[in-house]
């Protein structure tokens, strides 16, 4: 077992990867006691069965600098196979400022397959490679040096089953002529804006009912200042104040150190110096707010007025659908997106793209009334009207 310590020997393995139709990577991170995916661990799988067709790159070594590996990502010769790729991709994206393409997803291509929704690894390696993987090692602390052999062995698994696993969902991703398909389902993973979070855009992931301007403006801000501290620092953001903390320091309404004392959920360590500073400042800022200013939040969804026996018709035309073209019936539609069509939305991912082709043209016919269901045996068939 090859692990790969210098620039060199990594720039070596890149050149001769270059000269093949394809490369499979994973990695191994960390990420409980940082903001950002600490990298410990890079697997690396070219065709063959020699030693050196399969590697480990070390990129805690002393001096090792991942440029190749970058390189090799740019290379549009060689396709790049990842298995759930997002947090990879984030990783690479955010140390290398770079987006491997072009790129394959086993996941993604799975579920377009049939294998069922957000397919794991483990299930790809028993149904096509015909495998099995120990899992023994799959929490551990890859920061730690040097790696057990058991590391070794497990982490090296994930790239050598991941080359049975692609040649076969390629194979067949083909055969169904799907790969617009999955062309479609990457093009998120492709765009560098999934991977940056913008401070100002954070509040919109804290779950709250409360629909107060003067209440989110205080939450968009101290969601702000907590993001731009986490990042700067490389903590992880609940290190910097909780949700809950947050939500109840919008409610309060702290302005002095002395109030931020009176707090029950925030951290002690956030009632003094930079934070606490910070947490005043974006209670101040959001007082400040115009009525234009003050952010809403979407309530479009609680206010449809969703016609029940249309949506329940959906669901069977989902169901036939997602039968009928071996799909998972989550990747086609959500039951959100049922709701949404029953209560007159179009605008909608479910009618763009192979989605409108599988189900939302129909779905649109169904709504019209130009189509109907008919229950033949065990299978449910659209009828013209």
């Amino acid at each position: 077992m090859i692990t790969i310590t210098t620039t060199e020997g990594l720039q070596a393995f890149c050149d001769r990867a270059k000269a093949h139709p394809y490369v499979t990577v994973d990695t191994e991170f960390l990420r409980e006691r940082t903001y950002y995916s600490k990298l410990c661990l890079v697997q690396l799988a070219v065709t063959g069965d020699a030693e050196e067709d399969a590697v480990l790159v070390d990129p805690l070594a002393k001096g090792l600098d991942l440029a190749p590996l970058y390189d090799l990502f740019r290379d549009e010769s060689v396709v790049k196979v990842f298995h759930a790729a997002r947090q990879d991709l984030e990783i690479f994206y955010i140390q290398g400022g770079v987006i491997p393409t072009p790129l394959f997803d086993t996941q993604v291509a799975a579920m377009v397959c049939g294998f069922g929704e957000q397919v794991g690894y483990e299930t790809l390696v028993r149904k096509i490679a015909k495998e099995s993987l120990d899992k023994t090692s799959r929490f551990t602390d890859w920061s730690r040096r040097p790696l057990t052999s058991a590391q070794e062995v497990y982490a090296l698994a994930d790239v050598t089953h991941l080359r049975v696993i692609y040649e076969f969902l390629r194979d067949e991703i083909k055969r169904t002529g799907r790969e617009k398909w999955v062309a479609e389902e990457l093009e998120i993973l492709m765009s560098p804006e999934t991977y940056v979070v913008e401070p100002e855009e954070a509040w919109k992931r804290v779950k709250t009912r409360t629909n107060s301007g003067k209440f989110l403006a205080a939450v968009k801000e101290l969601s702000a200042f907590r993001e731009q501290y986490a990042q700067s620092r490389d903590i992880p953001r609940n290190r910097v104040y909780k949700d809950d903390a947050m939500l109840e320091l919008a409610s309060t309404k702290p302005k002095t150190p002395q109030d931020l004392s009176r707090s029950r959920l925030l951290l002690r360590e956030a009632r003094k110096g930079e934070i606490a500073d910070g947490i005043l400042q974006a209670i101040e800022k959001a007082a400040h707010y115009t009525a234009a200013e003050m952010p809403k939040l979407d309530v479009s969804k609680d206010k449809l007025q969703v016609n029940p026996a249309l949506a329940d018709m959906l669901r069977v035309l989902l169901k036939a659908k997602s039968d009928r073209f071996n799909v998972a019936a989550k990747m086609i539609a959500s039951a959100s997106d049922l709701d949404q069509i029953a209560a007159g939305k179009r605008d909608l991912p479910v009618f763009k793209g192979w989605r409108a082709e599988v189900f939302g043209d129909d779905a649109l016919r169904l709504c019209n009334g130009e189509i109907g269901l008919a229950v033949k045996g065990q299978r449910v068939d659209v009828i013209a009207l």
